[in-house]
């Protein structure tokens, strides 16, 4: 899939809807450290690897210096799609 429409998903983010391209690198932190909270038992459980990859993409961002995920590399942004739940789970 091209990440173009990948971007363009809105997320769920801070109270309010925003596309997934558009999402800076503290609101990226912030998600996960909110679904990171959120992780316990049972079926809450299966939130700790969608949060881990929150905390991945934030640190990739910082890593390449991206204000945004628009500005990461397509591939990249393609490719943690899945496990950040912006793409359904397989």
């Amino acid at each position: 899939m091209s990440s173009e429409p990948l971007l363009a998903r809105p997320v769920h983010i801070g109270g309010q809807s925003k596309p997934f391209g558009e999402l800076s690198v503290d609101e990226v932190r912030a998600h996960a450290d909110q679904l990171r909270a959120a992780v316990g038992f049972g079926p809450t459980a299966r939130v700790a690897p969608v949060a881990r990859a929150w905390r991945e993409l934030s640190m990739e961002m910082d890593k390449h210096g991206a204000t945004t995920v628009a500005d990461l590399d397509p591939a990249l942004v393609a490719e943690r799609a899945g496990p950040l739940w912006i793409t359904p789970p397989v």
